[in-house]
């Protein structure tokens, strides 16, 4: 049976993935050292209305959607200057929530726009990602988008 990751473990385990997302670390790399081993569990998710990106409000499931969610980000948006501050993290729930910011710029049309975003992450008992939201500014992505921000 798994053990009950501490808080101070699954800090530990949040900041390392934030750090490896913000510097665009390989999505094969992102799975083999963040992601759990039990790639059938992994579930991501960017809530927001599916008709404003191609990202947004569908679930991605196990290692193909998480490689499917990553490359429909990239081909969409680039990013930059991205850091995170305020990490909560609830050991009992094995979640944390961390708030970001970036300057992201919509590929397609070139326009930028500087957000604040949030990821929960949930953690399996060996502190490991199983689960992985994101809110974040979709009215800025989809004018972006469409080259009216």
């Amino acid at each position: 049976m798994p053990h009950q990751p501490t808080r101070a473990s699954l800090l530990e385990a949040a900041t390392s993935f934030c750090a490896a997302f913000s510097t665009s670390v390989p999505p094969r790399e992102l799975l083999a050292r963040h992601f759990t081993t039990d790639h059938a569990s992994i579930l991501v998710h960017e809530h927001g209305l599916s008709q404003l990106a191609p990202f947004l409000g569908r679930t991605f499931r196990g290692a193909d959607g998480l490689a499917d969610y990553l490359s429909v980000v990239a081909e969409c948006l680039g990013f930059e200057d991205m850091r995170f501050t305020e990490y909560v993290v609830d050991a009992e729930a094995r979640k944390v929530c961390v708030r970001g910011a970036a300057r992201f710029t919509w590929k397609s049309t070139g326009q930028s726009w500087d957000e604040t975003f949030v990821y929960v992450l949930g953690f399996n008992g060996e502190g490991r990602v199983e689960e992985y939201e994101v809110w974040a500014d979709s009215g800025a992505a989809w004018l972006a988008s469409r080259g009216e921000l």
